[in-house]
């Protein structure tokens, strides 16, 4: 994939007929107008997405990107990266969280090595591989364009595979040793914020480790964008990342070739691959659900690098991590899972399933008002 490549893929909107169409099936369930609140206006989307006023959700795949990033040498973890190799093992074998979380429930995983920092063939694990780990982006750009472009590549490959597949909705998740320090520096890039003021513990850090962290993405954004005010980029990074101005004052970067910059700069090939995911999503009329931050990140960056690609998406809950808010409004999108979840491995996206598959049955089965004596509620709005 080459960049034109990238910036030439055409996003078409959901069906609006559809959409319609399964609101009013909505309001004919013999039940109050927006009884199930937000959950309705998902199933709708979904609807609106795959083109069908009944869609068929029972196959549901789990796509997890795993790779190591090579800012971990900054001491940003309290674990040691030989954990992204260990973990990534575990679910290819669903012994990890995530795996044993579904243990019983109907859904197939596919676990995705990226970029993981090791030699090893693991069982039950994808081997799509574009190098060991990134750089450290405090001393270099954690890609090169070539290498950002293949992670992509994973990621929009793997919808392909799900779709063709018949796979009806994925979720997404990941793993890699320091990726809450690359996802919360590429949010830091994207939106002009202050890492202290949306910099989280990650997998957990004390007070010294969380400063530390703080200090390693100031240190990163200083070397590839330079001062906010003057916004002169580093001599090694080579690239114009500007900024502009917003009506509440705060700077975001300004372009979707700055996008794609800054996420080479800082991302990991696990966020890249899941950009992929995202933007796959909307190609092949697949939704997404977003997990926590990471994911969240890097459906901010799909939606700013291909306009058009939040339609396709869905969010399960507001992770615990600093910025998740501010992500999900930027995308128009509501979590309807509020439980301080902070595991990762897409833990919280699949807790999104047992609940909606509840309100599909509401919605494929539920008894209609003209098979009932009770007189059909009327929409004011």
């Amino acid at each position: 994939m080459t960049i034109s490549e990238l910036f030439n893929v055409i996003v078409t909107q959901p069906s609006q007929d559809i959409y319609k169409q399964s609101k009013d099936k909505w309001d004919s369930i013999a039940k109050p107008i927006d009884g199930l609140g937000d959950f309705e206006e998902m199933v709708s989307r979904i609807a609106a997405i795959r083109g069908q006023v009944r869609p068929d959700l029972s196959r549901k795949a789990h796509v997890i990107m795993c790779a190591d990033n090579g800012v971990y040498e900054e001491g940003v973890s309290q674990t040691s990266q030989s954990v992204t190799r260990d973990v990534a093992l575990l679910m290819g074998e669903r012994k990890s969280s995530v795996g044993i979380m579904a243990k019983g429930y109907p859904i197939d995983f596919f676990v995705y090595d990226v970029g993981i920092n090791s030699d090893d063939k693991l069982p039950g694990v994808i081997d799509k591989k574009v190098r060991k780990g990134t750089a450290n982006f405090v001393k270099e750009p954690a890609m090169s364009k070539v290498e950002c472009l293949a992670a992509i590549e994973v990621g929009i490959d793997a919808v392909k595979s799900c779709s063709d597949k018949g796979y009806g909705i994925i979720s997404t998740g990941e793993m890699g040793i320091g990726n809450t320090t690359t996802s919360t520096a590429l949010l830091c890039a994207l939106k002009g914020l202050e890492p202290s003021a949306v910099t989280g513990r990650g997998a957990g850090l004390s007070d010294e480790g969380l400063q530390k962290k703080i200090q390693v993405i100031e240190k990163g954004l200083e070397l590839h964008i330079g001062s906010k005010k003057d916004v002169e980029p580093h001599e090694e990074t080579k690239e114009d990342i500007e900024y502009h101005g917003n009506d509440n004052g705060s700077l975001e970067i300004a372009t979707r070739e700055d996008t794609f910059n800054a996420l080479r700069c800082f991302g990991g090939f696990d966020i890249a691959g899941l950009v992929g995911v995202f933007i796959g999503g909307a190609m092949y009329h697949v939704p997404v659900v977003i997990d926590g931050v990471i994911s969240a990140v890097a459906a901010l960056v799909a939606e700013r690098l291909i306009p058009g690609c939040k339609d396709y998406m869905l969010a399960s809950h507001m992770g615990r991590e600093k910025g998740m808010g501010s992500i999900l409004e930027d995308l128009g999108l509501k979590a309807v899972i509020h439980a301080n979840l902070a595991l990762g491995e897409g833990t919280g996206a699949i807790l999104l399933f047992p609940m909606l598959d509840m309100v599909m049955n509401l919605y494929s089965s539920g008894t209609n008002f003209e098979d009932t004596v009770i007189e059909q509620y009327e929409r004011f709005q």
